[in-house]
């Protein structure tokens, strides 16, 4: 089955960290490039990172040099670290996937973040 999951979302006080993890299932996930996004309430769904096949990384401004975006192949799962959270960054984070014919998604996993 071709799926995404995701975890290690929750409630984190300002300045603190989070990790969220993405294995992925039933593709060849080497091949593809992978991202993360967010979807706050009441405001599109926008992108965070993504990460390429190649190991390229490339990051939405609001998260730049606090966010980092990593893959590991052979575990088919993408990790984002993220740092120095603050609560605007309050959102569901949603791990995708650039697959063809369309792209994968996962489930989301919420990230809270307040005193």
């Amino acid at each position: 089955q071709v799926q995404l999951v995701e975890s290690g979302g929750g409630l984190v006080q300002p300045g603190g960290s989070l990790r969220l993890s993405c294995a992925a299932s039933g593709f060849i996930f080497s091949i593809y490039d992978m991202g993360w996004y967010r979807q706050a309430p009441g405001k599109q769904r926008e992108l965070v990172a993504t990460i390429t096949a190649i190991d390229r990384p490339n990051y939405a401004d609001s998260v730049q040099g606090r966010f980092t975006i990593s893959r590991d192949n052979a575990k088919k799962t993408v990790w984002l670290q993220m740092n120095n959270l603050k609560p605007e960054d309050t959102a569901v984070y949603y791990c995708n996937c650039k697959f063809f014919p369309s792209d994968l998604w996962g489930q989301g996993t919420l990230v809270t973040v307040s005193s």
